[in-house]
């Protein structure tokens, strides 16, 4: 017996080349990742004001605003498309979860970065851990033929 895809999943060989991510079926786990991803541009958006206020040297700080504005345009970008079940989209916030945490190491918890340094290191292992996690899921898992085979050893067993 095949086992059928569940219709929000597309087979491997869609028509749209393989660009739909193996979670396109997981609503809630694209939501997840996404507000996860909107989050970490808010603590980038966060760190920039606090470089603003604190800052001595007008280069060194549009240099990190500049960079901070990046950081948080491409994890909106990717929210947008994990929202539409892009594959790339879970690649770049595999990424952006990754190196979250080496970066908020990089400055040294330091005074006043020591709250969203923190939250930035969290933030990016859950959000690696997430999708790792829904990688393992593709679609719907199909009938097992060895099931009614024990099912009819253990009733013979009662």
């Amino acid at each position: 017996m095949r086992a059928r895809l569940s219709p929000a999943v597309p087979a491997a060989g869609a028509a749209d080349g393989g660009t739909i991510s193996p979670v396109a079926g997981n609503r809630t786990g694209r939501r997840l990742v996404a507000a996860m991803l909107l989050a970490a541009a808010a603590l980038d958006l966060a760190r920039c004001g606090l470089v603003l206020m604190t800052s001595r040297h007008p280069s060194t700080a549009a240099g990190l605003v500049a960079a901070g504005i990046g950081a948080a345009a491409l994890s909106i970008t990717a929210a947008h498309g994990c929202r539409s079940g892009r594959r790339w989209a879970a690649w770049t916030a595999l990424l952006i979860g990754a190196a979250s945490a080496p970066q908020a190491a990089a400055s040294g918890f330091d005074s006043p970065y020591t709250v969203p340094d923190a939250a930035t290191a969290a933030l990016g292992i859950l959000l690696a851990v997430t999708i790792l996690a829904a990688a393992g899921r593709t679609g719907t898992p199909g009938p097992n033929p060895e099931l009614p085979a024990l099912l009819e050893r253990l009733r013979s067993k009662q």
